[in-house]
């Protein structure tokens, strides 16, 4: 089974989270054959607990169950025709990537467990429960010896994954050490929670036995989609995700019988969409991306029946549809006027992009052959020719390209589009990365700010974090935006040589190092080619950008990024106070 990457945490799609993915997986099986509505999860340290109240593992087979490869019990059984993956090596992986495992089943007032060490069976008993009702118990802690020896849980991602289990499996509870979390609405809610009522007409929902969607339009720019299938969140879209973006220009088309191009009427989309299918087949090995094209032609049809009968059931959905299309039209009539004075200007000063040193492989234009290569494509947004020189002298220039930025860039917060196009450095980034006419061209899997950890570096990372948020959401829904984090200090002697990212970790090494000598570096220009190799390579540290509500984040944009008011000079004021006192 492959788990994606070790990681230490910090990233949503580590393989700590994907082994607790793989646990709660089997609970939300038992769930959809009706044989339990509660799954209660516990996080205590690295140490995580599932408990379901299913039917629990047949007691004579617990050990052969998390431990012996093609023992499961799902292959034959018609209720699990929509799971992403019938390998049987789910628990198996789990149990074997754990320094501690524990399993125990109830049923009918009885018990049996196991429990493992490093992947060996340590003991086994079995008994008399008559207080507990049937179900499965599992508890692991993840191997620091595999993954990394720092590595600890982010309670928002656990969360994150458990509203995505609960949005598609109405119904269902999930407890959280002690919090509750389920939908009563599926993806209704999830775009509910995401926009926080910023929608500009009552959201379109419609669900099925094997189809579900909801979408909305909202005041800003760009296209904003969560899609999944059988239950695994397709980050990247696929074949289901175009089909829906079909069938949606397809119904609205039809239904006011006119012949918008697919940018008017998507723009300031925001949509959900969820299918159920038998044998899907994804594009890569971690299932982010749908390959299989047989889902096209239903989910069109479907969908765009479904949106024809919305807005002819609901005058105030056609209203706001038709009203949010003829101004993205008059916008995008704007913008290519813009666009095109843009295009002669840079033709006129530069045929190509001189600050961008790009890579060999590209997301939007590799072959099949070279698919992982492209997949590994990333992007570095530096700021200066010095920072830019040392990640180029030290980056992979198969995957790893690097736009040099002047210094702070032009504030978007409140403005038009129109404007960025006014912008030669903030033009020319969106043709680097490829997504001057929107997203679904972008020639990188992961876009990568990194700045001096210092207060100007920290400043550039704002601005540019704004600049994609006010024109590229989907950028970062997607999760393709990151922050780079590099060592801040090097503590050494002669025999032994350690990076620290924090003041702590620097201290801890002064204690432990003797005669240490301390280096601090102010900027990403001051470390070596040589040492800089080693944190843009497999264990690069990114922190990924990420938001759980568009509104929210719009308001807070507004509030730091915006106009000066009198509430944030308050807040200034206030924060300023805390730190000199």
């Amino acid at each position: 089974m492959y788990i994606g990457r070790l990681g230490d945490g910090s990233h949503p799609d580590d393989g700590i989270y994907i082994l607790l993915k793989e646990v709660i997986d089997n609970s939300v099986d038992e769930f959809t054959m009706k044989h339990g509505s509660r799954i209660e999860i516990t996080l205590e340290g690295n140490r995580v607990s599932v408990r379901d109240f299913g039917r629990g593992i047949p007691l004579g087979k617990v050990v052969e169950c998390v431990s012996v490869i093609n023992t499961g019990a799902k292959y034959d059984d018609e209720s699990f025709q929509f799971s992403v993956g019938l390998n049987g090596v789910g628990l198996k992986a789990v149990n074997a990537l754990s320094s501690e495992f524990t399993v125990r089943s109830f049923r009918d007032g009885k018990y049996a467990e196991a429990v493992f060490k490093g992947g060996k069976l340590k003991g086994k008993k079995d008994g008399d429960a008559p207080d507990e009702k049937n179900g499965t118990y599992i508890s692991f802690v993840p191997d620091p010896k595999v993954f990394s020896a720092e590595y600890r849980f982010q309670e928002e991602f656990i969360e994150d994954r458990l509203w995505s289990y609960a949005y598609l499996n109405t119904g269902l509870s999930l407890i959280y050490n002690g919090r509750a979390i389920r939908s009563q609405n599926g993806l209704l809610d999830l775009l509910s929670k995401m926009l926080g009522g910023d929608g500009l007409y009552p959201t379109i929902h419609f669900k099925n036995e094997h189809l579900e969607f909801a979408f909305t339009h909202t005041s800003g720019y760009g296209e904003n989609y969560f899609s999944f299938v059988n239950g695994q969140n397709t980050s990247d879209g696929g074949t289901h995700l175009a089909a829906f973006k079909e069938g949606v220009l397809k119904g609205i088309n039809e239904f006011f019988r006119k012949s918008w191009q697919a940018p008017e009427i998507r723009d300031g989309i925001a949509a959900a969409i969820a299918i159920k299918m038998q044998n899907p087949v994804f594009e890569s090995q971690t299932k982010n991306k749908l390959g299989s094209t047989e889902v096209r032609a239903w989910v069109v049809q479907e969908v765009k029946e479904a949106v024809m009968e919305s807005l002819l059931k609901n005058k105030d959905i056609a209203a706001g549809i038709q009203d949010k299309v003829t101004t993205n039209e008059k916008v995008h009539k704007e913008e290519a006027t813009v666009r095109n004075n843009a295009k002669e200007k840079a033709k006129k000063t530069a045929i190509h992009i001189d600050k961008l040193r790009d890579c060999r492989y590209h997301l939007n234009s590799s072959s099949a052959q070279h698919r992982k290569e492209a997949e590994n494509s990333m992007i570095f947004l530096t700021e200066g020719d010095s920072a830019a020189g040392t990640i180029s002298k030290s980056r992979n220039p198969d995957t790893q390209a690097v736009f040099a930025l002047r210094g702070k860039i032009f504030n978007v917060q409140g403005y038009k589009r129109t404007e960025i196009y006014k912008h030669d450095e903030l033009y020319n980034m969106m043709v680097a990365l490829g997504i001057e006419n929107g997203v679904d061209d972008i020639r990188y899997s992961k876009v990568i700010i990194a700045t001096d950890a210092d207060t100007d570096g920290y400043h550039i990372r704002i601005l540019l974090m704004t600049f994609f948020l006010s024109y590229f959401e989907e950028l970062v829904t997607s999760g393709r935006l990151f922050i780079l984090e590099t060592p801040l200090f090097r503590v050494r002697n002669k025999a032994t040589m350690e990076y620290c990212y924090t003041e702590a970790e620097r201290d801890d090494a002064i204690s432990r190092i003797r005669g240490a000598e301390v280096t601090r570096f102010k900027g990403l220009g001051e470390i070596s080619p040589d040492e800089f190799g080693d944190f843009i390579g497999e264990d690069m540290k990114l922190l990924p950008v990420t938001i759980t509500s568009i509104k929210d984040i719009k308001d807070k944009m507004e509030f730091y990024m915006g106009a000066n008011t009198p509430q944030r000079k308050d807040f200034i004021m206030e924060n300023l106070l805390n730190v000199t006192g």
